[in-house]
């Protein structure tokens, strides 16, 4: 395939390798010092795009992209209150999109294993539940989008948790998701359920970014030649 990296920072270097690793070209790197580049004749060439960026430029670049016609998956976080108007324009223009809070093929089993331990721990009435985060000093978002994730998980599947909240729970219907930032941290979760008795707790921990690096391109690999909405989920039969 000719992939079009959209985002060309430490996490795009990392997914070029990677795709150059699996037989794929790189046709369109696109940053801050090049965006004349980013045009729909440009896109065009490419059969799938990854976008890496931020929040604040997510939106406009999945819609470029749409647009193009060139199927996108997209990693970035904290877009999310747009995300229904790019999920519409992408069925009116039957075009293909793929976002994940988190590529990681680890972490989509830690998500999977999240949902079936708050199914379990939905009739244990005696645990509370909390989420710490910790993340480099770089990562823009707080919450992160993985811990939104986990907390949706968590939310969908134990009736007495009615919302999330980024700090210490004032009341029992909270989810408490404490965020820390340090560095080096390429990323933990750990879910944790209290009682009186007892503690379990489940964690994910990574070590760098080429975990990431590996899914997206696995993801832009399963996009290639399809219409419609997809998830990792999708990606890795979970």
């Amino acid at each position: 395939m000719n992939i079009a990296l959209i985002g060309y920072g430490k996490m795009g270097k990392v997914i070029e390798q990677i795709a150059l690793d699996r037989g794929h070209s790189v046709n369109l790197k696109i940053d801050l010092n090049n965006i004349s580049d980013f045009t729909k004749e440009n896109l065009a060439k490419s059969d799938v795009a990854i976008e890496f960026t931020g929040p604040h430029s997510a939106y406009e670049n999945l819609m470029r992209c749409l647009e193009a016609g060139t199927p996108v998956v997209c990693g970035s976080t904290g877009w999310l209150d747009q995300y229904d108007k790019v999920a519409d324009y992408c069925k009116k223009r039957e075009g293909a999109l793929l976002y994940a809070s988190n590529f990681s093929i680890g972490v989509n089993i830690f998500f999977a294993l999240n949902k079936h331990l708050a199914k379990i721990m939905n009739r244990q009435a005696g645990y509370d539940v909390t989420m710490t985060e910790i993340h480099h000093t770089a990562k823009k978002d707080a919450p992160s989008g993985t811990a939104i994730t986990l907390a949706e998980g968590i939310l969908e599947n134990m009736d007495r948790k009615k919302s999330w909240v980024n700090h210490t729970a004032e009341n029992a219907s909270e989810l408490s998701i404490l965020s820390i930032r340090e560095d080096p941290a390429p990323g933990t979760h750990q879910i944790k359920y209290h009682s009186d008795v007892d503690d379990i707790d489940i964690i994910h921990t990574a070590h760098n970014r080429n975990g990431f690096a590996l899914g997206a391109v696995m993801a832009a690999e399963y996009l290639h030649n399809k219409n419609g909405i997809y998830s990792m989920q999708d990606v890795l039969a979970l």
